[in-house]
């Protein structure tokens, strides 16, 4: 069946889902700072990304062919990307939580999971008429459109951060790069 682009306009309802309506937060304190990674956090948070769902195959051979079954779901890392202030104020969180795991000088660290892991959140919002006058920044007045809630997430990797005399009119960004237990869609607040 051939569709018009009539059809196409009416099948697009409020434009389409726009990737830069978004916010993540990481509620409660951080492991091994005693901090939270405070308000100006959602509005630095430059990129996060909705996860991927992985459900692996299962090669079963039968008889010269192979029948594929369901295997197990299994979770991708996720990586934000953060703007970096003057104050190095996420960062410095972000560099405590993973000292909490592994220690700089003898590799000693937290060894129960509930001493380093926490919860996150990605809410993607909805553009349209009834948003005007919000806060994009906080998402405040924002109508969502998805919460996506990450279970027991911990720090694995946080970038470097290239520093030369040849760079200017740039502001630094680094990224962290974080391990996931699972993850669920949810209307959960953060």
């Amino acid at each position: 069946m051939a569709h018009s682009i009539q059809d196409f306009k009416t099948a697009l309802q409020g434009g389409g889902a726009r990737p830069n309506l978004f916010e993540v937060t990481i509620p409660g304190t951080i492991p091994g700072s005693n901090n939270t990674l405070g308000p100006n956090f959602p509005i630095l948070c430059k990129a996060a990304a909705l996860p991927a769902s992985n459900i692996a195959s299962i090669d079963v051979p039968f008889r010269g062919r192979i029948f594929k079954v369901a295997g197990d779901r299994t979770f991708d890392t996720w990586t934000i990307t953060i703007i970096n202030d003057q104050d190095f104020a996420i960062r410095t969180v972000m560099e405590q939580w993973m000292q909490s795991i592994g220690q700089y000088g003898d590799g000693s660290g937290a060894t129960n999971p509930s001493e380093y892991m926490v919860d996150a959140f990605v809410k993607q919002f909805k553009r349209g008429a009834s948003n005007v006058g919000t806060n994009i920044a906080t998402g405040s007045g924002l109508e969502r459109a998805a919460t996506y809630k990450f279970y027991s997430i911990f720090p694995t990797n946080i970038s470097a951060i290239d520093l030369s005399y040849d760079t200017s009119d740039t502001i630094e960004e680094f990224t962290v790069e974080f391990q996931v237990q699972y993850w669920t869609p949810t209307t959960e607040e953060a």
